[in-house]
């Protein structure tokens, strides 16, 4: 197998695998935030902001796999 079918194969899987990843991280963030909320209504303020960060956090890294996702495919 050459390198282009290689990246040809690797990148959609990689990119598959990197919007798992995410979703899984962001579901569990937004049910613990909500159990905390739950817990603590008066604290609801400093949870949503903490997750609202979490949850940049978690998209940016799927959104840099994008971006070398395309980056790599052009040299493909």
């Amino acid at each position: 197998m050459d390198v282009h079918a290689a990246l040809a194969l690797g990148l959609p899987a990689g990119l598959g695998l990197a919007a798992l990843g995410s979703s899984l991280a962001l579901g569990r963030t937004v049910a613990a935030a909500m159990d905390a909320t739950g817990r603590q209504p008066e604290a609801s303020t400093k949870i949503l902001i903490n997750m609202t960060i979490g949850c940049a956090f978690i998209e940016a890294i799927t959104i840099y796999v994008l971006v070398f996702a395309f980056v790599m495919s052009g040299k493909v």
